[in-house]
């Protein structure tokens, strides 16, 4: 079957193989694994064709350090153009006043966000990466763990109570009157609950901290209206532009503060980079104007039901989603319940095998390595662009539990792999 993003992958990969049929036949053929398998990583997604374009243009071939009105090469007045258009679509999507578009990648302006708001070695809070955070929110071998000092907050950890497993405010009040921090970083990679950004910006303020939102996994919820919005209580929010925002991968930092504003382009240029990705920064205007169209509200509002559909049916096999459920694009489940000795590492080999792409996670307090763990994350933002709905979500996890109940049989892997190919030419990429 051809697709819209065949046709034009294939007319990209004749000019590439025509110079270098080596690589273009790599890039083909993971053009052939995303088109004949179901992508459940939450944080990847299928960006558009023209963002995809976008992204190889000749915008690649320019040298642009600084900022519009103010580089330090000539040439580049359209440079200018396209980044500013950028901006000021960034700033209508996420209501704020002031916008940098130059991060390389989300990790890239949290290193930004840190050197506006801190000095090297001043404390800050955040959830530990073990419970849903993130390696840039403080683990010991990054550099917010090298440069700086993280101390951290936790979640409820009482089955009994209403919200195990989801964020502890009375712990985040505690820990922050215990140890004083410069800033306290709320939003993560693993949480599949709202976030009370209100909640987290009068605890900032009963301490004297500044508030960071790390918004990367649900951007484009926020964008949509589809989760509360950090503004206007966190004073820097970043973000990556792909996952749930579907578009091209790289950072973007946000504040409605004229000084911090000033900190933050400082720290980003020079700062912690050199020239900018204009190739990336025009896809990433293409992903922003995508995004203020009308069906991308409605693309979100899926997201969440297919997540809900996909975590009820989880349940309904005999696993168990942590928190009890979702109320964003993920899920974490525990594996422990349906079987006490498999494990993330298993699953995840036996799913991609079967076409069914996830990654193994740790559950909170899970008591494996991050390399093995007891769960699978999930994650619905790329199933939503396919297409599918919540009769696919029914299919996915039914083909999830007979994968695991099988143990890795080659039998029932093959035949599952079948049927999900099946379903993939029926909702081809892009269609």
């Amino acid at each position: 079957m051809t697709t819209s993003t065949q046709t034009i992958d294939n007319a990209i990969l004749d000019t590439i193989a025509a110079t270098d049929p080596q690589v273009a036949q790599i890039v083909r053929a993971e053009a052939q694994r995303q088109e004949y398998t179901i992508e459940l990583i939450a944080s990847e997604n299928h960006a558009s064709p023209a963002v995809t374009v976008a992204a190889g243009t000749c915008m690649t071939n320019k040298y642009a350090e600084g900022y519009p009105g103010r580089r330090y090469y000539g040439g580049c007045a359209h440079h200018d153009q396209v980044e500013q258009l950028a901006r000021d679509r960034a700033k209508e999507l996420f209501g704020c006043k002031f916008a940098n578009v130059q991060p390389h990648s989300g990790a890239q302006a949290n290193t930004a966000a840190f050197m506006a708001m801190m000095e090297p070695g001043d404390t800050f809070l955040s959830l530990v990466l073990k419970d849903g955070g993130h390696l840039s929110h403080g683990m010991f071998l990054n550099f917010s763990g090298i440069f700086y000092k993280p101390v951290h907050y936790a979640l409820h950890y009482d089955k009994n109570h209403p919200q195990h497993e989801q964020i502890d405010y009375d712990s985040v009040l505690a820990a922050a009157k215990e140890h004083k921090p410069k800033m306290i970083l709320c939003g993560y990679s693993a949480y599949p609950r709202q976030i009370d950004f209100a909640k987290f910006r009068e605890i900032a303020d009963e301490v004297g901290a500044t508030l960071m939102a790390d918004i990367a996994h649900i951007a484009g919820l926020v964008a949509a209206g589809e989760h509360p919005s950090p503004f206007p209580h966190a004073h820097i929010v970043t973000t990556t532009t792909h996952k749930s925002l579907r578009g091209p991968r790289g950072g973007l930092i946000m504040t409605n503060d004229e000084e911090l504003n000033k900190l933050i382009n400082r720290n980003v240029f020079p700062g912690v980079q050199g020239g900018p990705l204009m190739h990336i920064i025009t896809a990433k205007a293409v992903a922003f104007g995508e995004a203020l169209k009308p069906e991308f509200k409605v693309y979100q509002q899926q997201v969440i039901k297919n997540a809900q559909a996909l975590a009820s049916a989880m349940t309904e096999h005999g696993f168990r989603i942590t928190s009890g459920g979702t109320d964003n694009h993920l899920m974490l489940v525990d594996l422990t319940v349906k079987d006490a000795d498999l494990t993330g590492k298993d699953a995840e080999k036996w799913l991609e095998d079967a076409g069914l792409i996830t990654n193994k996670n740790g559950i909170p307090d899970d008591p494996r390595s991050p390399m093995v763990t007891s769960g699978l994350r999930l994650g619905t933002p790329a199933t939503t662009t396919r297409g599918f709905k919540e009769p696919e979500m029914a299919m996915i996890a039914a083909w999830i539990n007979r994968v695991i109940e099988s143990k890795g049989d080659e039998g029932t892997i093959t035949a599952v792999r079948a049927e999900v190919k099946s379903l993939c030419e029926r909702f081809p990429l892009h269609h």
